[in-house]
């Protein structure tokens, strides 16, 4: 597939407009944060929804660069917002042993998260409360997780579980960090099992009990099937960084990678994923309505957090068991597009085809209330080019005269090629 090709931006909005169809059919059931980040990601790296501008100080070229979204709908933005919190948390946690236990529901109980998300909170309590309780009681100390909540299988199927990593072993009574390998799973997974049915019971209205009634006295007499609680020890003795790495993936990734998408024919799509009990990857061909209901789904409430942190990670305590630990902080600096892009392709994006020397920034312009406003210029002649590309006239003056409308459309003629090159570049895929 081309790199280039925004293959989910195609399915979304091509001439078929399959998304405005869709709210048109489901529009009483759509969430305001679903219709909000889809059409945020409708004009993710165009440059109606803002822009930076850059200028090479030999040549005067220029280039535009547009905004991302930076939504977690967005692949190719989430892709990169990956990268940069795998990062800053890695610089957060502590240097010690690490332990990934993931906590699963039966299949049966799927269904009643979907429809009850505010349940979803819940759901991450409890799983920190079950290994809170045991290391507090059993082990005698306090220990530091970060949780993710995670909604989606290979197929985009809603599947709530939650990723916790957590500090093997924990801080003592006595400020000492002691080091508890040992965690009981099965103890714990009933634990899970009968703390989850008895949630459901309490929480649920008369209507919605009733209505999954079978689907929640199978998943309390089916032996536990689906309810797994399971953490394997690092084998590998991989540092925090590469732990941070891999359960980012699970974290902080979109629903489906571009990659992934193989075909789009204007009615299907066609995927490809990896079927963990046969072990082998696979194709899926669906309607494409079907597509767009799949991948929706699994945007989170708004203001809902899909990652917190408990015992010595939480706000409350962090800085506290720092000085104990005498962890020194490292000031953490935020990687710019161009470094991540120049990481990824291997080719700066700001060097000028001409000088081949870096261009420099001069300004943006953002979008605020369906119009685009210069927010900085770094000059007076920055804010006029800035002013030409967006047709900005100044109040009391009349419209562009046939000679300025000419001079506009040589300035943004001129800039093309270079807009086309800008949209791609703001992480790399």
């Amino acid at each position: 597939m081309n790199m280039n090709r925004n293959i989910l931006k195609e399915i979304f909005f091509d001439e078929n407009k399959n998304w405005d169809r869709f709210v048109n059919i489901h529009r009483k059931s759509i969430r305001k944060i679903v219709i909000d980040e889809v059409e945020k990601f409708r004009l993710c790296g165009e440059k109606e929804a803002g822009f930076s501008l850059f200028a090479c100080e030999a040549c005067g070229d220029i280039k535009i660069v547009p905004h991302r979204c930076k939504g977690r709908f967005c692949s190719v933005c989430a892709t990169g917002y990956m990268q940069e919190w795998s990062m800053k948390t890695a610089e957060n946690m502590y240097d010690m042993p690490h332990r990934h236990v993931m906590f699963t529901l039966p299949e049966e109980l799927w269904e009643i998260f979907l429809k009850r998300r505010d349940l979803l909170k819940d759901l991450m309590d409890l799983s920190v409360e079950l290994l809170k309780d045991w290391f507090k009681k059993g082990a005698k100390v306090e220990v530091g997780m970060m949780v993710g909540l995670h909604t989606f299988g290979a197929t985009m199927n809603f599947n709530p579980h939650v990723h916790i990593l957590m500090t093997e072993g924990g801080l003592t009574n006595d400020g000492k960090m002691k080091h508890v390998g040992f965690i009981p799973y099965e103890m714990m997974r009933k634990r899970w099992q009968y703390r989850v049915i008895k949630m459901l019971r309490e929480k649920l209205s008369g209507r919605d009990k009733e209505k999954y009634r079978k689907e929640i006295n199978n998943a309390y007499n089916n032996n536990g099937k689906g309810f797994v609680v399971y953490g394997p020890p690092n084998k590998r003795k991989d540092g925090i960084k590469e732990q941070i790495g891999y359960i980012g993936r699970y974290m902080r990734r979109p629903a489906i990678a571009l990659r992934r998408i193989i075909s789009y024919d204007g009615k299907l799509v066609t995927f490809k994923y990896f079927d963990k009990k046969e072990k082998k990857e696979k194709t899926e061909t669906i309607d494409v309505m079907e597509f767009i209901a799949r991948i929706i789904r699994h945007i989170p409430d708004r203001n809902f957090k899909t990652i917190r942190y408990y015992g010595l990670y939480s706000r409350r305590n962090k800085s506290k068991v720092d000085k104990i630990l005498k962890v020194k902080k490292n000031k953490i600096s935020k990687s710019k597009w161009k470094d991540k892009v120049e990481a990824g392709t291997g080719v700066n994006p700001l060097l000028c085809p001409r000088c081949e020397i870096e261009m420099e920034y001069k300004g943006t312009v953002c979008l605020k209330k369906g119009k685009l406003v210069i927010t900085y210029a770094k000059c007076a002649k920055a804010r006029r080019c800035l002013e030409g590309l967006i047709g900005y006239e100044p109040p009391g003056k009349k419209k562009n005269t046939k000679g300025r409308r000419k001079e506009k459309a040589i300035k943004i003629s001129r800039t093309k090629e270079q807009q086309i090159d800008g949209q791609i570049c703001m992480f790399a895929m």
